[in-house]
């Protein structure tokens, strides 16, 4: 009986404890949105890119392209493993830049993440969830377990910025943030921008991600819902 009232009592330690973090992650996401629409003064912002390959990763370092480097410094990469097209092309972009601009610093200020695909092409979806939960387990250690290791960089992000393009896998990604969130650690803000390809409705991943984003831009004014979230600023790519 002891025994019964012992678990009953943790489980609504337990309870309690998951609503207040919830709680806390949605106040946290709120609050960013409203200080993100607040102007600031120039400042250098890490960023980081998930390349989804293919069209996706065209798409995101053409967004890339049009940063000014100089100010978002340092950049990441991030590369699902095996696609050696994205990262060949992340360099290739960064060769230019660096041709194009002469910077003080001699060291990179890049450098490419992999982490493992939540779902190969074609892949069945009964053997999908052991890729999901490996793709997350990696992406929680990028966002929650490095920084926490990085010189001078405690209590902070691992990056001010990350910004999201599709498809699958950055889904995980953002799911890593979102439980970063919701156990009180630093998290970037998220930016979410649609494909080009997307002109009437979203893709499964902005469907998913809908919510769980602090900007969530479209490319097409036929995607913007009256009193939605979608952000339309033009063609960007």
């Amino acid at each position: 009986m002891c025994t019964m009232s012992s678990c009953t009592t943790i489980l609504v330690f337990l309870f309690l404890f998951f609503c207040i973090r919830l709680f806390l992650a949605i106040f946290s996401y709120t609050r960013i949105r409203l200080a993100s629409a607040n102007p600031r003064l120039p400042q250098t912002c890490s960023i980081a890119i998930f390349l989804g390959s293919g069209g996706h990763t065209s798409e995101a370092l053409k967004l890339a392209s049009a940063l000014d480097f100089g100010r978002y410094s340092p950049r990441t990469y991030i590369v699902s493993e095996g696609d050696t097209f994205s990262a060949q092309k992340a360099l290739a972009l960064e060769h230019i830049k660096a041709a194009d601009h002469a910077f003080s610093d001699d060291q990179p200020q890049y450098e490419l993440l992999f982490i493992p695909r939540a779902r190969r092409v074609h892949q069945s979806l009964l053997s999908t969830p052991p890729h999901a939960v490996k793709s997350l387990l990696a992406c929680m250690r990028l966002v929650s377990v490095r920084p926490l290791f990085k010189k001078g960089a405690f209590r902070q992000p691992f990056v001010d910025l990350l910004i999201l393009n599709g498809p699958g896998t950055c889904v995980i990604l953002c799911a890593a943030i979102f439980l970063n969130r919701l156990i009180g650690l630093p998290s970037p803000r998220v930016m979410y921008v649609e494909s080009f390809a997307r002109v009437k409705s979203l893709s499964l991943s902005g469907k998913l991600l809908y919510h769980f984003t602090d900007r969530f831009v479209v490319q097409w004014p036929g995607l913007v819902q009256p009193g939605g979230r979608e952000i339309y600023r033009g063609c960007l790519v």
